[in-house]
């Protein structure tokens, strides 16, 4: 079996307005989620279905939690530091997360 080799990694990161982490997700090429399913087809991306880092920690953090600000930050398979950009799909998820403070590397 072939399988995908990763290019890079991304993690993201949910604090509560207190710097206290709420939930972390990282991406992979492997795994998905019915949440990410759905807001892939929300959001015209209905091929786009392995769970990305936002949508990961979204999915861990807990319906009584107060989510105010994610860090997203993306490596290169060295450790390196990498820009980040939010696709669609995540986009919309964190607008409709609620969450204030959208920060990217």
């Amino acid at each position: 079996m072939h399988r995908k080799r990763k290019k890079y990694k991304l993690k993201a990161t949910i604090y509560d307005k207190k710097g206290r982490v709420l939930a972390v997700g990282e991406n992979s090429y492997y795994k998905t989620h019915p949440f990410h399913v759905r807001m892939a087809e929300k959001y015209g991306r209905p091929g786009q279905i392995y769970l990305h880092a936002e949508t990961a920690a979204l999915v861990k953090l807990r319906k009584h939690h107060c989510p105010h600000r994610i860090v997203v930050e993306r490596y290169s398979k060295h450790g390196e530091p990498l820009v980040a950009e939010p696709c669609p799909v995540c986009k919309g998820a964190l607008d409709e997360a609620g969450i204030e403070v959208i920060e990217y590397t």
